[in-house]
């Protein structure tokens, strides 16, 4: 039993391991609990800047967000194009243009920031899957070598019996002679 574990560590986690590490693999995977919260985990670690980061992203991919800012950009145009004469900032928008450019400028990097702590969060949550399947595996696999024996045991047992009963059932009929 203890090979098949050992050739299933190597067959999954293709590499090499020396007799150690594969012990202490083996220990690790079937003897503690490896499932982890990354949320938690990867919560705990972050600083004020990845929460601001997180929460402009999180705002800023809403419909709410979108909503406002069209009827922002669209009251900036009447304002400007139709109720004041000479406004703040007359057709072509020039001023309109270059706040959107500066916040186009300041949100990409802030989303990108949040985007890549996620996708680390992901990763860390797919290694974390991994290593459970891994895991799971090794134990169904002991579990159906223990259900192996059983049976084999079961089916010895009941030839014994099957024997017992005969030599019940000749013993009978040897007396009724």
């Amino acid at each position: 039993m203890e090979k098949r574990k050992k050739d299933i560590v190597k067959m999954l986690l293709n590499q090499n391991l020396d007799e150690k590490d594969e012990e202490e693999m083996m220990e690790l995977l079937i003897d503690s609990p490896i499932s982890l919260d990354v949320d938690k985990e990867i919560d705990s670690k972050m600083t004020f800047g990845d929460r601001v980061a997180d929460k402009l992203s999180e705002i800023a991919g809403s419909w709410t967000f979108i909503i406002l800012f069209c009827l922002f950009l669209l009251f900036w145009i009447i304002l400007n194009g139709v109720v004041l004469i000479n406004g703040i900032d007359p057709y072509p928008f020039i001023l309109l243009n270059l706040l959107l450019s500066c916040l186009a400028a300041l949100q990409a990097p802030i989303i990108m920031m949040s985007q890549n702590r996620q996708s680390k969060k992901d990763t860390i949550r797919n290694k974390n899957d991994y290593r459970t399947d891994l895991k799971s595996e090794l134990i169904l696999e002991e579990l159906h070598d223990h259900i192996e024996k059983v049976l084999s045991n079961q089916k010895e047992i009941l030839k014994y019996l099957k024997e017992l009963n005969e030599e019940d059932i000749s013993k009978k009929s040897n007396k009724n002679d």
